[in-house]
């Protein structure tokens, strides 16, 4: 049964944020899923901090805190060099992305069914 003779008249909308996350600190969610995709686009910690407008102490932060709780690093950098550094996302952080993505889009379906029998 839904809620429509409670409500008033309207346009009523279940929503949600989706993320993984510890009792003690936040490990995925749509914030680091687009600072690794676009590390992994412009393969430099700055620039992808740049890119999301966000200081680059910040996203070292997020990185610190994805790499020390996963199993294995998600985010691999280099220092010095002909070009300068980089940074490149790992194979486990590419998994974790699909994943992810993948969880959104069944967490995405559940808001909309949910919606749907408000009405109901």
């Amino acid at each position: 049964m839904g809620l429509k003779h409670l409500l008033k008249e309207g346009t009523f909308k279940v929503t949600g944020r989706l993320r993984i996350e510890q009792p003690e600190e936040p490990f995925f969610g749509p914030g680091r899923l687009q600072l690794l995709e676009l590390i992994d686009e412009k393969g430099s910690i700055n620039q992808a901090a740049k890119a999301m407008g966000m200081s680059y102490s910040k996203a070292w932060k997020m990185i610190n805190s994805l790499n020390e709780q996963a199993l294995h690093p998600l985010v691999a950098t280099q220092t010095g060099g002909e070009k300068g550094g980089g940074a490149i996302i790992t194979p486990e952080a590419k998994e974790i992305i699909a994943y992810f993505k993948d969880l959104q889009t069944r967490f995405e379906l559940f808001l909309q069914q949910e919606t749907k029998k408000l009405g109901d």
